[in-house]
């Protein structure tokens, strides 16, 4: 029995700093973040995200890196997550407008229905078994 109280008291202090207070999370958090916002490089944006999932600069520079890895979609819904989270964060509607007009812009025009565009719904035939329009019901 009190070998396993030294165990959890062993392991409770390597969960605290001299201080009392937590270790952080990990010790390449910080340079994770950095490394995503500078070089919008999309590994360091996960592995930062693990460990501050609500930090709207952190999802914003995520939205950067997905932006310039072109993912717009995947970029739309960090920056939206963002706006939701940090409504005053400078700059996100911003980006979500750009990507929106981008995202809207490789969309393809919508065809015409196929019955208006045949040959001949220009000369006026109808191809049913209903009575001509010339006859009443």
């Amino acid at each position: 029995m009190r070998l396993h109280s030294l165990a959890a008291a062993a392991w409770l202090l390597m969960c605290m700093s001299a201080a009392g207070e937590p270790l952080a999370a990990a010790p390449n958090a910080n340079s994770d973040f950095e490394r995503c916002r500078a070089q919008a490089n999309l590994d360091a944006c996960y592995d930062a995200i693990r460990y501050r999932p609500s930090d709207p600069s952190l999802l914003s520079a995520l939205g950067d890196a997905l932006a310039r890895a072109n993912r717009p979609a995947d970029a739309l819904r960090t920056y939206k997550r963002v706006a939701a989270l940090a409504p005053n964060e400078p700059g996100v509607t911003a980006k979500i407008g750009a990507i929106e007009a981008k995202l809207s812009a490789k969309r393809p025009a919508p065809k015409p229905p196929a019955h208006a565009t045949s040959p001949d719904a220009a000369s006026g035939k109808r191809f049913s078994n209903a009575a001509p329009e010339t006859q009443s019901h």
